[in-house]
């Protein structure tokens, strides 16, 4: 095929979505998967403290409900990512999203039993737990899946834009999700209608996901070929000729596999491990941190609100951080990583010392700057580590050690917190230096990994 019989995408698309292989309706189909998941997590997030309260459990047993979800996706990510490799990734994020409306929608029912006096508070949070395990084991087939989808389909030098835009639907998710969360206590749900709602939503984007998004072949997926022309809506059959600056025609079958300790992803898992524990700890108990230090413990419900209002202002600072910061500074990985845990530290000190609203909302949006700069550094570094054909594999990896990080840092955190404050900030003021050292003299600099090869 010649250059001129190339299919051309159109500036404007590349301009807006950050990559010219994919149609923008498939990119935003794709956003929205991501970001119905962050927000019903997050709205979730921001209503458990006050839950966890009215049931009368200890901030620890809360935090750890969590775990064996966590655990569970750790170890499934992974094995979904080499499994959409084979099968596509659409059916992937279709499992993805269905494993997240019966988690979401069963979580909400055990809650609602508790709180109405069915079940006693550890027997709500045992049947929460294993509602939640559903999340961990068929949830976390979705987001390696839609970002090995959009990383195959990606120049290298493009690579860290087009996942940070997908990166920040988790961000705008995380807006959404305390934002509606208010409005969706209501009479006869109450504390758990945020359970509802977003368990509505997420069927609606599934069907949407069914309908729209076209059937993948894992081929075309590994080698970034496209098959449909921006705004068409009939297929394209003609690849377009390989990309430069990735020249990898391995078909998924013939891909040997990636492990954890490969020495090319091993800095960015070392941050994405230390970094992660440190974000998972601080935002644990950033909820546990604004009823004590607000007094709200007498009236949980009231909780609600301001809870969600700490937690929309760290969203709307993850925003910032992957949709202006990084884009208009031209962040490469390794600058995002350092820079994030750094801004994540100093925002971290704030809070230790904050007590009243203005200041807990400010601190935690530093907070969030730092790792909304931290996580799409982290990940687009894993990818550029590695060859085309091995997306799938470095996306379900990056998955499974965003899901360690929430096995037990939560809970720890939330323990040392209500042991002793200082020393729970100490560790993870310690956690963030470590990913500093570690970066400085382990990651590979940004104009290694986005140059040709």
């Amino acid at each position: 095929m010649s250059r001129d019989d190339q299919p051309h995408a159109d500036p404007a698309i590349t301009a807006q979505s950050g990559t010219a292989s994919l149609p923008v309706p498939r990119l935003v189909l794709l956003f929205t998967v991501s970001l119905v998941t962050a927000a019903g997590n997050t709205a979730m997030q921001s209503v458990m403290p006050s839950i966890g309260t009215a049931l009368h459990v200890q901030d620890f047993w809360i935090s750890l409900a969590y775990t064996w979800s966590a655990l569970l996706w750790m170890i499934c990510a992974p094995l979904w990512a080499r499994r959409s490799d084979k099968r596509g990734r659409k059916a992937m994020m279709a499992i993805g999203l269905t494993g997240f409306v019966f988690s979401f929608s069963l979580c909400g029912l055990a809650l609602w039993l508790g709180l109405n006096g069915v079940l006693s508070g550890v027997g709500t949070l045992l049947l929460f737990a294993l509602f939640r395990s559903l999340y961990g084991g068929f949830g976390s087939a979705a987001p390696p899946a839609v970002q090995a989808y959009v990383a195959s389909r990606t120049g290298r030098a493009e690579r860290t834009k087009a996942l940070s835009l997908i990166s920040s639907s988790f961000g705008l998710g995380t807006v959404i999700g305390p934002t509606l969360a208010p409005f969706f206590i209501l009479p006869g749900v109450g504390l758990v209608g945020p359970f509802l709602g977003f368990t509505v939503i997420a069927v609606v984007v599934l069907i949407a996901l069914r309908l729209r998004l076209p059937d993948d072949a894992p081929a075309y997926a590994a080698r970034g070929d496209v098959i449909a022309a921006p705004f068409s809506t009939n297929s394209d059959s003609r690849p377009l000729v390989a990309d430069s600056s990735d020249d990898d025609h391995s078909l998924p079958g013939n891909v040997p596999k990636v492990s954890w300790f490969d020495r090319r992803l091993r800095p960015w898992m070392i941050a994405g491990l230390l970094g992660g524990h440190a974000q998972a700890a601080v935002m644990g108990f950033v909820g546990f941190l604004v009823l004590d230090r607000l007094g709200l413990r007498s009236d949980p419900a009231a909780g609600a609100q301001p809870i969600s209002l700490v937690m929309i202002s760290g969203a709307a600072a993850t925003l910032f951080a992957q949709w202006g910061a990084i884009p208009f500074l031209q962040l490469g990985p390794r600058a995002s990583c350092l820079w994030g845990i750094v801004i994540g530290a100093a925002g971290t000190a704030v809070l230790s010392v904050a007590h009243d609203l203005h200041a807990i909302t400010v601190s935690v949006a530093i907070i969030s700057l730092g790792f909304g700069l931290f996580r799409p550094g982290f990940t687009s570094g894993a990818s550029l580590a590695v060859s085309r054909a091995e997306q799938g594999q470095s996306a379900g990896i990056v998955a499974s050690v965003n899901g360690a990080a929430y096995i037990v840092a939560p809970a720890i955190g939330v323990w040392l917190y209500g042991h002793s404050p200082a020393i729970g900030f100490t560790v993870i003021e310690l956690l963030c230096l470590s990913v500093l050292v570690f970066g400085v003299r382990g990651m590979a600099r940004d104009e290694v990994l986005t140059r040709p090869r």
